[in-house]
């Protein structure tokens, strides 16, 4: 079943006399029980279509369905069967996160005797019973992220949407929530999250979606994303001097991809890297050509995304979406 299909879903807006296309006709499917990461720098569209398709923002043209309600026609239906956690958060600082979590519930339509005990239940899931009860102005980054969580999926929603979920957060509580997510994924709930951080894809993420400058570029899982890199990654550390010599060395080699010369390291892509490697280590001997070091590797998420986008997703990082 398919949670959430969209078909050339489009957001556009007014800035003066000039129309900015933030979305631009992205199409996509989420699929119940997976974890969907919608990957890109700030400004790349993905919180916009993450406000579309939980109702915050009217689209501007396109189709889509969320939880199998029409998103221009039933957004009442859609917001009754989703959770959302957005980045700042939704908690009132000087009530406990317990009381949070009970007020979330009514509002969703919980009696107060089910909201108790959904908020007491989700204090054991996700070990908040130690500061649950202390107001959320004295949490730290990471405490609030799990009350937020929490309180995102206090009604039991099938879908849940998480915007930018760790910003913010050290790695320890990082992994600690990513342990949340995924458990909430186990117990059949579909998740839907915008990242800018590749790990936590590569991590989490069963299918993986880039966008870019409001498009999307690339969709599948990890490993996917990644055998569309053709072939291994072998970098050999060199002399700066024998650097141009060991590029014409390696790109006369069959199988070569593509070639990346550094000041002191060359890079290159080719077919079965552990099998070539034992190959081409002799010839640079032959020539004469000291190697310093050497790593064979697969390609990382990092380096798909500069494949795609053209540039890394750290040099984009500062720009306002």
């Amino acid at each position: 079943m398919e949670m959430i299909v969209t078909d050339n879903l489009s957001k556009t807006f007014k800035s003066g006399k000039n129309t900015v296309e933030a979305v631009k006709g992205v199409s996509l499917s989420v699929k119940k029980g997976e974890i969907f990461g919608f990957i890109g720098p700030n400004g790349a569209g993905k919180t916009t279509t993450m406000r579309m398709l939980t109702t915050l923002m009217p689209p501007s043209s396109g189709t889509a369905s969320v939880v199998g309600y029409d998103l221009f026609r039933q957004p009442g239906r859609i917001r009754e069967k989703i959770g959302y956690v957005s980045q700042k958060g939704g908690c009132y600082e000087l009530a406990t996160g317990y009381e949070n979590m009970v007020l979330q519930g009514r509002l969703y339509g919980l009696s107060k005797a089910q909201a108790m005990e959904n908020a007491k239940r989700l204090a054991d899931v996700f070990r908040m019973n130690e500061y649950c009860f202390r107001k959320v102005s004295t949490y730290s980054g990471g405490q609030r992220r799990h009350i937020d969580l929490a309180m995102g999926v206090m009604h039991n929603p099938p879908l849940v949407f998480l915007d930018e979920p760790t910003t913010g957060l050290d790695p320890t509580s990082r992994a600690n929530f990513w342990e949340h997510i995924r458990r909430l994924r186990d117990e059949g709930v579909t998740i839907f999250l915008t990242t800018h951080y590749l790990d936590e894809s590569d991590s989490l993420c069963d299918t993986i979606c880039i966008m870019d400058h409001g498009s999307v570029v690339a969709e599948g899982s990890s490993q996917e994303l990644k055998r569309q890199i053709a072939g291994d990654i072998i970098e050999i550390g060199l002399n700066a001097s024998d650097i141009e010599m060991a590029s014409r060395l390696v790109s006369s080699l069959s199988g070569v991809k593509e070639v990346a010369a550094g000041e002191k390291t060359l890079k290159f892509y080719i077919d079965e890297g552990e099998k070539a490697l034992p190959e081409i280590l002799p010839l640079f001997v032959g020539g004469g050509i000291p190697i310093l070091t050497v790593e064979l590797r697969r390609p990382s998420l990092d380096e798909v995304f500069l494949k795609k986008t053209g540039y890394t997703i750290e040099s984009a990082e500062g720009v306002e979406e």
